[in-house]
Protein backbone atom coordinates (compact mmCIF):
# COMPACT_ATOMS: atom_id res chain seq x y z
CA UNK A 1 0.00 0.00 0.00
CA UNK A 2 0.74 3.36 -1.13
CA UNK A 3 0.41 6.93 -0.41
CA UNK A 4 0.40 8.72 -3.91
CA UNK A 5 0.30 12.76 -3.99
CA UNK A 6 0.39 14.95 -7.51
CA UNK A 7 0.13 18.42 -6.27
CA UNK A 8 -3.43 18.69 -5.31
CA UNK A 9 -4.83 15.99 -3.50
CA UNK A 10 -3.38 12.68 -1.70
CA UNK A 11 -4.80 9.47 -1.34
CA UNK A 12 -4.28 5.74 -0.08
CA UNK A 13 -3.79 3.26 -2.97
CA UNK A 14 -3.51 -0.58 -2.91
CA UNK A 15 -0.23 -1.35 -5.81
CA UNK A 16 -1.71 -5.12 -7.38
CA UNK A 17 1.13 -6.77 -9.24
CA UNK A 18 1.92 -4.69 -11.94
CA UNK A 19 -1.61 -3.03 -12.12
CA UNK A 20 -2.53 0.67 -11.48
CA UNK A 21 -2.36 1.38 -8.26
CA UNK A 22 -5.95 1.22 -6.66
CA UNK A 23 -7.66 4.26 -4.78
CA UNK A 24 -8.89 3.38 -1.83
CA UNK A 25 -8.98 6.87 0.22
CA UNK A 26 -8.51 10.36 -1.20
CA UNK A 27 -7.57 12.17 1.85
CA UNK A 28 -9.93 15.81 3.02
CA UNK A 29 -6.52 17.22 3.77
CA UNK A 30 -4.14 16.90 0.87
CA UNK A 31 -1.53 18.50 3.42
CA UNK A 32 -2.05 17.28 6.63
CA UNK A 33 -3.10 13.76 6.33
CA UNK A 34 -0.83 11.42 5.35
CA UNK A 35 -0.61 7.10 5.77
CA UNK A 36 0.77 5.85 8.72
CA UNK A 37 0.49 1.82 8.10
CA UNK A 38 -1.44 -1.05 6.12
CA UNK A 39 -1.88 -4.59 6.37
CA UNK A 40 -4.10 -6.79 3.51
CA UNK A 41 -5.69 -10.16 4.37
CA UNK A 42 -3.52 -13.38 3.19
CA UNK A 43 -6.29 -13.41 0.58
CA UNK A 44 -5.84 -10.07 -0.56
CA UNK A 45 -9.72 -8.97 0.13
CA UNK A 46 -9.15 -7.18 2.94
CA UNK A 47 -7.08 -3.92 3.81
CA UNK A 48 -6.76 -2.55 6.60
CA UNK A 49 -5.04 0.99 7.20
CA UNK A 50 -4.38 3.97 9.25
CA UNK A 51 -4.70 7.98 8.48
CA UNK A 52 -2.52 10.38 10.87
CA UNK A 53 -4.75 13.50 10.76
CA UNK A 54 -1.76 16.31 11.18
CA UNK A 55 1.98 16.56 10.69
CA UNK A 56 2.74 15.78 14.24
CA UNK A 57 2.66 12.56 15.89
CA UNK A 58 0.36 13.28 18.80
CA UNK A 59 -2.42 14.14 15.93
CA UNK A 60 -5.66 12.10 15.78
CA UNK A 61 -6.06 9.54 13.44
CA UNK A 62 -8.53 7.06 12.19
CA UNK A 63 -7.98 3.33 11.22
CA UNK A 64 -10.43 1.95 8.25
CA UNK A 65 -10.88 -1.84 6.29
CA UNK A 66 -11.64 -2.30 3.06
CA UNK A 67 -12.91 -4.74 0.96
CA UNK A 68 -11.56 -5.13 -2.68
CA UNK A 69 -15.54 -6.23 -3.30
CA UNK A 70 -16.63 -3.01 -2.09
CA UNK A 71 -17.59 -1.09 1.18
CA UNK A 72 -15.21 0.51 3.48
CA UNK A 73 -15.79 1.60 6.55
CA UNK A 74 -14.11 3.37 9.87
CA UNK A 75 -12.74 1.16 12.99
CA UNK A 76 -11.51 3.59 15.65
CA UNK A 77 -10.76 7.27 15.67
CA UNK A 78 -8.00 8.23 18.36
CA UNK A 79 -7.36 11.71 19.98
CA UNK A 80 -5.48 10.49 23.18
CA UNK A 81 -1.37 10.08 22.96
CA UNK A 82 -0.40 6.58 22.46
CA UNK A 83 1.38 4.00 20.15
CA UNK A 84 0.66 5.26 16.84
CA UNK A 85 -1.45 2.12 14.80
CA UNK A 86 0.23 -0.55 13.00
CA UNK A 87 -2.87 -2.82 11.87
CA UNK A 88 -2.64 -6.49 11.70
CA UNK A 89 -4.81 -8.51 10.04
CA UNK A 90 -5.16 -12.31 10.80
CA UNK A 91 -8.18 -14.42 11.00
CA UNK A 92 -10.53 -12.53 9.78
CA UNK A 93 -9.93 -9.32 12.38
CA UNK A 94 -8.03 -6.45 12.40
CA UNK A 95 -5.58 -6.09 15.68
CA UNK A 96 -4.38 -2.74 16.78
CA UNK A 97 -3.48 -0.50 19.98
CA UNK A 98 -3.99 3.04 21.10
CA UNK A 99 -4.09 5.07 23.32
CA UNK A 100 -6.36 5.16 26.70
CA UNK A 101 -4.99 7.96 28.70
CA UNK A 102 -2.12 8.19 31.33
CA UNK A 103 0.78 6.70 29.32
CA UNK A 104 -1.39 3.37 28.95
CA UNK A 105 -2.83 1.86 26.03
CA UNK A 106 -5.03 -0.67 25.04
CA UNK A 107 -4.72 -3.57 22.48
CA UNK A 108 -7.85 -4.45 20.36
CA UNK A 109 -9.43 -6.49 17.68
CA UNK A 110 -12.50 -5.98 15.62
CA UNK A 111 -13.94 -8.27 12.45
CA UNK A 112 -13.26 -7.27 9.37
CA UNK A 113 -16.55 -7.96 7.98
CA UNK A 114 -19.59 -6.13 9.55
CA UNK A 115 -21.37 -8.25 12.11
CA UNK A 116 -25.22 -9.39 11.08
CA UNK A 117 -26.86 -7.48 8.35
CA UNK A 118 -27.52 -4.02 10.22
CA UNK A 119 -26.05 -0.84 9.94
CA UNK A 120 -24.39 -0.76 13.26
CA UNK A 121 -20.99 -2.51 13.96
CA UNK A 122 -20.16 -4.01 17.24
CA UNK A 123 -17.86 -2.37 19.49
CA UNK A 124 -14.24 -3.49 19.12
CA UNK A 125 -13.25 -5.96 21.72
CA UNK A 126 -10.32 -5.04 24.54
CA UNK A 127 -7.42 -7.72 24.76
CA UNK A 128 -4.91 -5.99 26.83
CA UNK A 129 -3.78 -3.37 28.48
CA UNK A 130 -0.48 -1.61 29.77
CA UNK A 131 2.20 0.57 28.77
CA UNK A 132 3.16 -0.75 25.79
CA UNK A 133 3.97 -0.20 22.01
CA UNK A 134 2.10 -1.24 18.91
CA UNK A 135 1.69 -5.03 18.32
CA UNK A 136 3.28 -6.96 14.79
CA UNK A 137 2.52 -10.47 13.53
CA UNK A 138 5.07 -12.99 14.55
CA UNK A 139 3.95 -16.40 12.74
CA UNK A 140 0.67 -17.38 15.17
CA UNK A 141 1.25 -14.69 17.43
CA UNK A 142 0.54 -10.81 17.95
CA UNK A 143 3.90 -9.60 19.93
CA UNK A 144 4.54 -6.60 21.61
CA UNK A 145 7.07 -4.63 23.20
CA UNK A 146 5.96 -3.37 27.48
CA UNK A 147 7.05 -1.82 30.33
CA UNK A 148 7.52 -3.72 33.18
CA UNK A 149 4.86 -3.49 36.04
CA UNK A 150 7.82 -1.11 38.18
CA UNK A 151 8.52 0.71 35.07
CA UNK A 152 11.69 -0.07 35.46
CA UNK A 153 12.63 -2.24 31.59
CA UNK A 154 10.65 -3.29 28.94
CA UNK A 155 9.88 -7.03 27.83
CA UNK A 156 7.93 -9.05 24.78
CA UNK A 157 4.32 -10.30 25.45
CA UNK A 158 1.93 -12.25 22.88
CA UNK A 159 -1.19 -13.20 22.35
CA UNK A 160 -2.33 -16.54 20.28
CA UNK A 161 -4.06 -15.80 17.18
CA UNK A 162 -6.32 -18.31 17.54
CA UNK A 163 -7.70 -18.40 21.12
CA UNK A 164 -7.03 -14.55 21.80
CA UNK A 165 -5.21 -15.31 25.04
CA UNK A 166 -1.57 -14.92 26.23
CA UNK A 167 0.44 -17.29 24.29
CA UNK A 168 4.65 -18.18 25.52
CA UNK A 169 7.27 -17.04 23.16
CA UNK A 170 9.62 -19.16 21.76
CA UNK A 171 13.25 -19.53 22.54
CA UNK A 172 15.26 -17.12 24.41
CA UNK A 173 12.92 -14.26 23.54
CA UNK A 174 10.69 -14.09 26.90
CA UNK A 175 13.76 -13.30 28.90
CA UNK A 176 14.96 -10.58 26.88
CA UNK A 177 14.71 -6.72 27.99
CA UNK A 178 15.54 -3.11 27.15
CA UNK A 179 15.01 -4.38 23.41
CA UNK A 180 13.94 -1.85 21.33
CA UNK A 181 12.18 -1.79 17.78
CA UNK A 182 11.25 -5.99 17.10
CA UNK A 183 9.98 -7.50 14.35
CA UNK A 184 9.27 -11.08 12.95
CA UNK A 185 8.15 -12.83 10.49
CA UNK A 186 7.20 -15.85 12.51
CA UNK A 187 10.54 -18.00 12.19
CA UNK A 188 12.84 -14.62 12.27
CA UNK A 189 12.83 -12.55 15.36
CA UNK A 190 15.23 -9.25 15.27
CA UNK A 191 15.47 -6.21 17.46
CA UNK A 192 17.57 -3.12 18.81
CA UNK A 193 19.56 -3.09 21.70
CA UNK A 194 22.55 -0.75 23.11
CA UNK A 195 25.95 -2.15 24.07
CA UNK A 196 26.85 -2.05 27.82
CA UNK A 197 25.14 -1.28 31.17
CA UNK A 198 24.68 2.27 30.60
CA UNK A 199 23.80 2.11 26.88
CA UNK A 200 25.88 2.90 23.94
CA UNK A 201 26.00 1.88 20.11
CA UNK A 202 23.17 0.56 18.64
CA UNK A 203 23.44 -2.98 17.38
CA UNK A 204 20.89 -4.92 15.47
CA UNK A 205 20.46 -8.56 16.61
CA UNK A 206 19.36 -11.42 15.54
CA UNK A 207 17.34 -14.70 16.36
CA UNK A 208 16.16 -17.39 14.17
CA UNK A 209 14.49 -21.03 15.27
CA UNK A 210 17.38 -23.25 16.51
CA UNK A 211 19.61 -21.10 17.46
CA UNK A 212 20.70 -21.86 20.77
CA UNK A 213 21.10 -17.70 21.46
CA UNK A 214 20.75 -14.43 19.76
CA UNK A 215 23.82 -13.25 17.45
CA UNK A 216 24.72 -9.31 16.95
CA UNK A 217 24.44 -9.44 13.15
CA UNK A 218 25.69 -5.14 12.80
CA UNK A 219 26.96 -2.28 14.81
CA UNK A 220 28.36 1.07 13.75
CA UNK A 221 28.31 4.00 12.01
CA UNK A 222 26.72 4.56 9.30
CA UNK A 223 24.11 1.95 8.85
CA UNK A 224 23.29 1.31 12.56
CA UNK A 225 23.10 4.85 13.62
CA UNK A 226 19.44 5.69 14.41
CA UNK A 227 18.37 2.56 12.93
CA UNK A 228 14.42 1.90 13.28
CA UNK A 229 11.41 0.45 11.77
CA UNK A 230 13.46 -3.62 11.60
CA UNK A 231 11.23 -5.59 8.76
CA UNK A 232 11.30 -9.15 8.01
CA UNK A 233 11.01 -11.22 4.76
CA UNK A 234 12.78 -14.58 4.51
CA UNK A 235 16.47 -13.64 4.46
CA UNK A 236 16.49 -10.49 4.10
CA UNK A 237 15.88 -7.50 7.17
CA UNK A 238 15.52 -4.29 6.20
CA UNK A 239 15.13 -0.74 8.73
CA UNK A 240 15.32 2.75 8.31
CA UNK A 241 17.98 5.42 9.31
CA UNK A 242 17.57 9.47 9.53
CA UNK A 243 19.65 9.20 6.19
CA UNK A 244 18.22 6.29 4.01
CA UNK A 245 17.55 2.86 4.27
CA UNK A 246 19.34 -0.58 4.53
CA UNK A 247 19.01 -4.17 3.65
CA UNK A 248 20.72 -7.12 5.75
CA UNK A 249 20.81 -10.94 3.90
CA UNK A 250 21.06 -12.66 6.83
CA UNK A 251 22.57 -15.82 4.16
CA UNK A 252 26.01 -13.92 3.78
CA UNK A 253 25.89 -10.91 7.13
CA UNK A 254 26.31 -8.60 4.07
CA UNK A 255 24.28 -5.39 4.00
CA UNK A 256 23.51 -2.64 1.65
CA UNK A 257 22.05 0.50 1.52
CA UNK A 258 19.11 0.71 -1.19
CA UNK A 259 17.61 3.69 -1.60
CA UNK A 260 19.05 7.08 -1.97
CA UNK A 261 18.66 9.92 0.64
CA UNK A 262 14.84 10.64 2.11
CA UNK A 263 14.10 6.62 1.04
CA UNK A 264 12.30 3.87 2.58
CA UNK A 265 12.38 0.25 2.48
CA UNK A 266 10.08 -2.63 3.81
CA UNK A 267 10.94 -6.19 3.79
CA UNK A 268 7.53 -8.18 4.50
CA UNK A 269 5.34 -10.58 3.26
CA UNK A 270 8.06 -12.25 0.93
CA UNK A 271 8.42 -8.96 -0.92
CA UNK A 272 10.68 -6.25 -1.03
CA UNK A 273 9.10 -2.53 -1.18
CA UNK A 274 11.82 0.39 -2.25
CA UNK A 275 10.04 4.17 -2.55
CA UNK A 276 12.23 7.40 -2.98
CA UNK A 277 12.18 10.65 -4.10
CA UNK A 278 14.07 10.89 -8.27
CA UNK A 279 14.87 14.23 -7.13
CA UNK A 280 17.32 14.83 -3.44
CA UNK A 281 14.63 16.95 -2.60
CA UNK A 282 10.97 17.14 -0.59
CA UNK A 283 7.73 18.66 -1.92
CA UNK A 284 5.03 18.86 -4.37
CA UNK A 285 7.27 18.91 -7.45
CA UNK A 286 9.63 15.78 -6.42
CA UNK A 287 9.74 12.73 -8.72
CA UNK A 288 8.67 9.60 -6.89
CA UNK A 289 9.85 5.90 -7.58
CA UNK A 290 8.39 2.87 -6.15
CA UNK A 291 9.35 -0.62 -6.89
CA UNK A 292 8.15 -3.77 -5.22
CA UNK A 293 9.94 -7.18 -6.24
CA UNK A 294 9.88 -11.03 -4.81
CA UNK A 295 12.32 -11.29 -2.20
CA UNK A 296 13.36 -15.08 -3.04
CA UNK A 297 14.18 -13.99 -6.51
CA UNK A 298 16.77 -11.07 -5.24
CA UNK A 299 20.36 -12.19 -5.53
CA UNK A 300 22.60 -12.89 -2.69
CA UNK A 301 24.80 -9.89 -1.43
CA UNK A 302 28.34 -11.06 -1.47
CA UNK A 303 29.96 -11.79 1.57
CA UNK A 304 32.00 -9.28 3.20
CA UNK A 305 35.60 -9.48 2.29
CA UNK A 306 37.15 -8.32 5.66
CA UNK A 307 35.69 -9.10 8.71
CA UNK A 308 37.55 -6.72 10.83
Amino acid sequence: MVQLSDGRSRRAAVVEDAGAPRTLLTFTDPVEHQLLAADVSADGRWTAFAVLEGRTLDSPWSLYVQDARGGMRRLARSTLPGPLPQPVVRNGSVFWAQGTGKGRATIFSSPVRRPGSGNRAASPRALHSGVLDAPFAAGGLLAWREASADGRSTQLSALSFTTLRPAGLPGPLAALRDLRSPASDGTTWAWIEEEGEDGGEPRLVVWRQGQPSPVARLSGAPAAEGLDQLRISGELITWRTPEAAYALDLRTSAYTRITPQYGYAQARAGALAVAYNKDRVKGPGARSVIQVVRADRLPRLPKPRDCG
